[in-house]
């Protein structure tokens, strides 16, 4: 009950909670549409998406002095491709919340003359800019710790001995993709935070990607990556040692 405390005590925990509602909503939604029995409790998933979305608004007010600090804290990361990635993540993610904000403050009537759409796009590419670059990142983490996980495994392994068999190339190609995914496996398993990072990133670049007409995806699809990034999210929030640290 403590930790429950403390963690719904933080800005971010609540955010999290109300985030997985909101795309739990958004799931639960599309699964029900089909059926003409459901319709009213439909509309109630709706309107309680709605809220939650715009309760979570006010949580983000201040995440772009938050984005802000990031900046200050990844100029001092000794590697050059995380530093360059999350400057850069960081610098988008501060375009993205003073596009929110901006769409916030006319979605509350303060502002009835800003063009929604014109922001709501902005608001998206940006944030679509800002998971690529930290997709990138992961990435090149995942590659750094499959060399070492490489590296490792050859130190503990014997010379090969020589095998007199011949392998046909389509034999060569699968055992070659066998020990790649084996590697990833490994290399993740052994990582656990870089594993959440990249679920989550790659779970929320597909609310952008449909946004932008990249990749059109359906509210289900973008439900359940909501939900999951969400679970993700209140995991490293819960136990900070699961959050991606820099180097």
């Amino acid at each position: 009950m403590d930790a429950f405390i403390r963690f719904t005590n933080q800005t971010q925990g609540r955010d999290r909670l109300f985030r997985a509602t909101q795309y739990t909503c958004m799931l639960l939604r599309y699964l029900l549409e089909p059926k003409a029995d459901k319709q009213e409790v439909v509309m109630k998933l709706k309107k309680l998406e709605s809220s939650v979305s715009t309760g979570r608004k006010w949580f983000r007010l201040g995440n772009v002095v938050h984005a802000v600090q990031t900046i200050q804290q990844s100029i001092h990361t000794t590697d050059l491709v995380p530093r360059i990635c999350l400057i850069l993540a960081s610098l988008n993610r501060v375009i993205y919340f003073i596009c929110d904000t901006i769409l916030f403050v006319r979605s509350v009537g303060l502002a009835s003359g800003i063009n929604k759409e014109k922001w709501r796009m902005w608001a998206a590419r940006h944030y679509y800019y800002s998971l690529l670059l930290s997709l990138v990142r992961d990435l090149y983490e995942i590659s750094l710790q499959m060399e070492q996980v490489a590296h490792d495994r050859a130190k503990k392994e014997k010379s090969p001995s020589q095998d007199p068999l011949v392998y046909s190339v389509a034999d060569e190609e699968t055992e070659w993709l066998q020990s790649f995914l084996l590697l990833l496996f490994r290399s993740l398993k052994k990582h656990p935070p870089l594993l959440l990072d990249t679920v989550k990133n790659f779970c929320d670049i597909l609310n952008p990607l449909d946004q932008l007409g990249i990749y059109k995806s359906n509210p289900g699809i973008i439900g359940l990556g909501g939900l999951v990034s969400s679970i993700a999210g209140i995991i490293t929030v819960a136990y900070p040692q699961m959050k991606l640290k820099t180097r």
